[in-house]
């Protein structure tokens, strides 16, 4: 079983947090599993969390949709009148063999950039924009260095598009978990549109760090060692929703989902295959008590080109979008577009590691990124997803 220990040191504004595991890696059979039997991987997962292709026939035909016309490209329509967009309208079939490597390969980032001008007069609670912060690459392979982060793949009016995501325990299948914490804006378009479609997670994606020429003819193992886990039901907050916009907006402060993930292909929960998940802490310190916070995620926007692992470690320090809302952490980092949903990990008062954020903004000329707090509206979008589907 893998492990994640964290190493921290701070001295000043100094720190240093790595994230390390142990065991054996991805085996061409955990990322090639043959589907449980009498199911086929397009019916192991459904609409409403549900299990089966008539159950999630029904719960499409309810939004007046057709299945078969779904899978044959009735997904590509985005005519706004009829995108799903409300909390309870999320559905995501199946479309086995979609997400093959150039299209992953190909994926473009959803950048959320603010300009200086954005911040104009909100900064009341803001601390100074930190130093930038160069992201350094990850060690490979990934599955011992941060086995829970992986790649978001979904599709968007604007194509298929990647963000960055996180294995996350849960505490209703401990040891068993299948749920991924990401950004709103990787899964709900906010105030614009509804919900993304063909939403998949891949765990330590490009697992070895191969460059796009290693990578030319490279086989589907290669780009997704544990295979691809589709969502079956996401939640994001109500305020993304309503508020949420190409900047970020006053939806910025609330900018996070959870996922509910199945694999594509075979029945092992996902924690199990990837061998760990991080907690998620919703009662982080303040910011001044935090000697260090590291973010994790792939860059896709130039100069990165979302196929290499980074990682960027600072002391955090905090971001005012508007009065109104909370405050967010931010911290010195070059990485760009891409690394959005990647999660954010500090150590708590007893010392173990834990998801605290997720990358939601960052400026137009990168430098720094901003993450929300995570507070008691996550936690009850958590806590929600966790009991619904914590035996699934």
């Amino acid at each position: 079983m893998r492990s994640i220990r964290p190493l921290l040191a701070a001295a000043g504004l100094a720190a240093a947090l790595a994230l390390t595991a142990t065991a054996c890696g991805p085996t061409e059979d955990e990322g090639s599993a043959e589907p449980a039997a009498g199911a086929s991987a397009s019916e192991t997962s459904g609409g409403d969390g549900r299990n089966g292709a008539a159950d999630l026939a029904d719960a499409l035909k309810k939004r007046g949709l057709d299945l078969d016309k779904w899978r044959d490209g009735e997904w590509k329509k985005w005519d706004r009148a009829t995108w799903l967009r409300e909390a309870g309208d999320f559905v995501n079939p199946v479309i086995e063999g979609l997400w093959k490597p150039d299209r992953m390969k190909t994926a473009k980032d959803p950048a959320k950039t603010m300009a200086a001008g954005d911040l104009s007069g909100e900064q009341g609670v803001s601390d100074p924009e930190p130093r930038p912060v160069t992201a350094e690459r990850e060690k490979t392979p990934y599955h011992d260095h941060a086995a829970p982060v992986g790649k978001v793949f979904f599709d968007s009016p604007k194509g298929h598009m990647v963000c960055s995501g996180t294995v996350v325990k849960d505490p209703a299948n401990p040891g068993r978990s299948n749920l991924v914490w990401t950004a709103g804006h990787c899964v709900h378009a906010g105030a614009a549109g509804g919900w993304y479609r063909n939403i998949v997670f891949v765990p330590a994606y490009n697992d070895q760090g191969r460059s796009a020429a290693q990578l030319e003819h490279a086989q589907q193992r290669e780009i997704a060692p544990y295979g691809a886990y589709w969502a079956d039901w996401a939640s994001t907050s109500g305020e993304w929703i309503k508020d949420g916009g190409p900047t970020g907006g006053e939806g910025a402060p609330y900018d996070y989902a959870v996922l509910h993930v199945k694999p594509e292909r075979g029945t092992k929960s996902l924690e199990e295959t990837v061998g760990n998940a991080l907690p998620v802490n919703f009662d982080a310190p303040e910011v001044a008590r935090i000697g260090a916070m590291g973010a994790w995620g792939y860059p896709a926007a130039p100069p990165y080109d979302g196929l290499i692992m980074h990682k960027c470690v600072d002391r955090p320090g905090r971001l005012s979008i508007s009065p109104a809302t909370p405050t967010m952490y931010r911290i010195g980092c070059t990485m760009t577009g891409g690394s959005s949903g990647g999660g954010w990990f500090s150590e708590g008062d007893d010392g173990r590691l834990a998801l605290v954020s997720n990358t939601s903004i960052g400026p137009v000329a990168s430098g720094w990124l901003a993450g929300p707090r995570l507070g008691e509206g996550a936690e009850q979008i958590f806590t929600m997803m966790s009991e619904k589907f914590g035996s699934r």
